[in-house]
């Protein structure tokens, strides 16, 4: 029965959308147990020092896996290994194995020796707190997972060449529980320290659910002294990649720097607020990302560039279409989402209201950065990796100054700050500098967004043209589909006003039936071709069959 399972769990899946819906499918179980973990934060520490600390810390790590663990990632070996015989596959895990784990080692052992240093410098709100010390050590905990999860992102290589999304999307499930075991558990028993052993927990659990697809694969990496040429052809194409990642991660890591002098509790609203804005992100946008960079790989390193383009296309329309529905749903829902999510035991109702209106802030970015994320992996795939980067460094200049020339102007000028916050129907609650955070990184993502589509045609021209009626199809059917919503909660707030979380539940579930039910026939009158392949998609996902266990021509896919 147990090999049963596993059989089913990495079997192969053909083709770009039914493994996109499948992989947001899985995702969604990773992000439902996502949220289960917020929902656990708020509860347990409220918007108070102990998660400030918490993300704070967090996001050091954060950067040295995307400077450090991506330059040996998937993204970088999955087209040299589908271009390789076995023992040469093997070797070159092997090399990037032992390259990670020596090179990425080193790294983390020093900034946890100087751990104190940097985090006060980073947050020097945090320097005088009587959990400064607990601080310190669960910064250092936290530095295991860079190399764990860039473990698991080599062994991933091989999962993801031969289409086992099954267990790709189960791993940041796995993580997830890790998460959680350590907060319900191991909290109350070590403090801060017991939240990084659950995350170290599950980063052991991303990478251990690799292992038997890739020793079955007969290509489980071996340690080794690694081979400065070898690696060098290696991180030589990565390190741009490397470097736009890092910069996103500083990026994030900034805001947050910036958002720790705000107040207490601006690190948790601005990071539990991002952290529901990913949840459509890694639905739609990651989820394609995922599926549809083997096939583009392949695409181009055979000169096939008509299928290329077309597989940029249409990944690029399903997620401007579903991020365009999403928005504005959100929108109209955010003040119920967050409350059913977060609104339990230290998080207050002043709590819910700030994050609704960071969470709408964020969302208006949603659309951009599923442009940003697609265009990147299709330069990466046409192995033109710099414009990833520059994009990269455009979003983190336009976020930093826009959040601190906001902050700034509201401080300034007390009308720009009041006209924000009645804007978002927070202006009789305290703590609201955290919007402006939310702002810079919106406008940032934004502005580059438009930039990384107009830059998209020099790998695949004419893809912008033809993303014009999904994205119209899309954003018309979800504001009549909002609209619809905004009615039923309108009606339904006349009737019961929002007294409790299970009237808010209620509220907000019945509103979002009706929004998705006016968007869904809108679509259908339309004949909208995106619901067209989301149905053919579903409809042939039963039908993938097995594949030899390491076989280079499995990234075909049609899309």
């Amino acid at each position: 029965m147990v090999r049963e399972i596993f059989s089913k769990l990495t079997a192969p899946v053909r083709g770009l959308h039914q493994a996109a819906y499948l992989l947001a499918l899985l995702t969604l179980l990773s992000q439902v147990l996502a949220l289960v973990r917020d929902h656990t934060f708020a509860h347990a520490f409220g918007a108070g020092e102990i998660l400030d600390m918490y993300y704070a810390a967090f996001n050091i790590p954060n950067v040295i896996f995307a400077l450090v663990a991506s330059l040996v990632s998937a993204y970088v070996l999955i087209p040299k290994i589908a271009s390789l015989e076995k023992e040469e596959a093997r070797e070159l895990l092997s090399q990037t194995t032992s390259f990670l784990l020596i090179g990425g080692g080193i790294i983390c052992a020093i900034l946890a020796i100087f751990a104190p240093q940097l985090l006060f410098i980073i947050y020097p709100t945090f320097r005088h707190s009587v959990n400064a010390a607990n601080f310190v050590l669960l910064e250092r905990i936290l530095l295991i997972q860079p190399i764990l999860l860039g473990l698991s992102g080599i062994l991933t290589s091989v999962t993801q060449i031969q289409r086992r999304f099954m267990l790709f999307a189960l791993s940041p499930v796995l993580y997830n529980i890790g998460i959680i075991i350590g907060t319900v558990f191991l909290y109350p028993m070590l403090g801060l320290p017991g939240i990084g052993i659950g995350v170290v927990l599950g980063a052991l659990a991303h990478v251990s659910i690799h292992i038997g697809v890739v020793s079955r694969a007969e290509l489980f990496p071996r340690l080794t002294i690694p081979s400065p040429k070898a690696m060098w052809e290696v991180v030589k194409h990565s390190v741009p990649r490397s470097m736009a990642l890092g910069m996103s991660s500083a990026t994030t890591l900034a805001l947050i720097s910036i958002a720790s002098r705000i107040g207490t509790g601006s690190i948790s609203m601005f990071t539990l607020a991002n952290n529901l804005q990913s949840v459509p992100y890694n639905l739609v946008a990651a989820s394609y990302a995922t599926a549809a960079f083997p096939v583009m790989a392949e695409h181009i390193s055979k000169k096939r560039f008509d299928e290329y383009k077309s597989t940029v296309t249409a990944a690029m329309r399903h997620v401007m279409f579903w991020s365009a529905i999403i928005t504005v749903l959100t929108l109209v829902l955010r003040a119920h989402i967050v409350r059913v999510i977060l609104g339990s035991g230290a998080f207050n109702w002043d709590d819910t209201r700030i994050t609704a209106a960071v969470l709408a802030l964020l969302m208006l970015g949603l659309l951009s950065q599923g442009i940003i994320l697609i265009a990147s992996r299709a330069f990466y795939a046409a192995n033109r990796s710099w414009n990833p980067l520059l994009v990269q460094l455009g979003d983190a200049g336009v976020s930093v100054a826009v959040a601190l020339g906001t902050l700034a102007l509201a401080h300034q000028h007390p009308v720009f700050r009041y006209f924000v916050e009645s804007l978002f129907r927070v202006s009789d609650v305290p703590g609201t500098g955290v919007l402006f955070v939310a702002i810079g990184a919106t406008v940032g993502q934004l502005v580059m967004g438009m930039v990384a589509l107009a830059t998209l045609r020099t790998v695949a021209p004419g893809v912008a043209r033809g993303l014009s009626r999904p994205l119209f199809e899309g954003f018309g059917a979800s504001i009549l589909g909002g609209a619809a919503a905004y009615i039923a909660l309108t009606l339904m707030g006349n009737i019961a006003p929002l007294t409790g979380l299970i009237t808010v539940f209620i509220q907000g579930g019945i509103a979002g039936i009706v929004g998705v039910a006016v968007s869904g026939l809108v679509l259908w009158l339309l004949g909208n071709q995106e619901i067209k392949d989301f149905y053919e998609a579903f409809t042939k996902l039963h039908s993938a069959k097995e594949l030899p266990a390491f076989d280079t021509t499995a990234s075909e896919a049609t899309s």
